[in-house]
């Protein structure tokens, strides 16, 4: 290990082990003890507040002050890293093998009794995520680099319903993760705007010499939840719907990302939501299928006709089998 490591390695140890004897830090890291010596003298030199208590039971220990530095982390503070770290990796985290060595070097420093601990709030803590495609590592890696450095992409994009992907260059100003999904939100110089694109349906990737300016203060979540939800400011141009149900039923429904952000008022058995049109001709009238007779629709005559239009739909479909 380089120098830097070993010295870092140092630190942990003693912060962890509370004290330790040159010969002890010496095997541990697998050094001599004359290279011990000398990066301890580097460290305090830097002015890390090592003691060294003399005699049988003797040592080397860090000030008491010190191990509280932010530089360490205690029990709850490595447990919420790694349930962190197991989250990102199981959502497609592009830089996941840089994150399995930090939490290794995480638990390489810490004793028996904080590893127990970690290994316990671990066990118990999963995760269930759509699959995420193999191929979008590279992407995303290039993706995310290109956002800090300001660099211009160029790249094909394969959008749905197009025969064939459409070359154009884009300025990535971030990337978000939405309902299994990676997006980047970029301005496009093929359409003059900001929009955002599926990560899946970049075909291929290239970056340009040319660099960009980001907005200042331009949120690429933001931008993106804008996309989807109804203009709060506009709510006199969007549609009343109100849904009848038991309680449980309506509480799962307020909890959906697009109902939850519309919701005007909500009883024990009425929720009343607003909405937008576009909305009710395509999204709306799908997710509330499956709900059956469980709610009853009170307004508008719209969504009750699009619900009974696709029931119908799909009987014929099955009745001609």
């Amino acid at each position: 290990m380089s120098k830097m490591v070993n010295m870092l390695s140092i630190l942990w140890l003693l912060n962890t082990r509370k004290q330790m004897t040159a010969k002890e830090l010496a095997e541990e890291l697998e050094i001599s003890i004359r290279t011990v010596y000398r990066y301890i003298d580097t460290l305090c030199a830097s002015g890390v507040p090592i003691i060294s208590d003399a005699g049988h039971n003797g040592g080397y220990r860090l000030l008491d002050n010190f191990t509280k530095a932010p530089l360490f982390f205690n029990l709850d503070e490595q447990k919420a890293l790694i349930h962190a770290a197991n989250f990102a990796i199981d959502a497609g985290y592009p830089f996941s093998e840089a994150l399995d060595e930090a939490v290794s070097k995480l638990k390489m420093y810490t004793n028996e009794e904080q590893l127990d601990h970690i290994k316990r709030h671990s066990e118990g803590f999963e995760f269930i995520h759509p699959p995420v495609e193999p191929s979008l590592k590279s992407t995303l890696q290039d993706l995310e680099i290109s956002v800090a450095e300001s660099s211009t992409l160029f790249i094909d994009y394969h959008k749905g319903g197009e025969t064939e992907p459409l070359s154009r260059y884009i300025d990535p100003y971030g990337i978000v993760y939405w309902k299994g999904k990676w997006y980047t939100v970029a301005y496009c110089h093929l359409r003059q705007e900001v929009r955002s694109f599926r990560i899946n349906r970049i075909k291929a990737l290239s970056r340009t010499d040319n660099t960009f300016e980001r907005p200042l203060g331009f949120s690429a979540r933001s931008f993106f939840l804008k996309g989807l939800l109804p203009d709060s400011n506009q709510l006199d141009k969007l549609i009343s719907v109100k849904i009848q149900g038991m309680t449980h039923v309506l509480d799962d429904l307020c909890q959906h990302w697009m109902f939850g952000h519309a919701l005007i008022e909500r009883s024990n058995n009425q929720a009343h939501f607003k909405v937008d049109l576009e909305s009710i001709n395509t999204l709306i009238p799908y997710f509330l299928l499956p709900y059956g007779k469980s709610i009853t629709i009170l307004e508008p005559n719209l969504l009750q006709e699009k619900l009974a239009t696709i029931s119908f739909e799909l009987f014929s479909h099955y009745q001609n089998t």
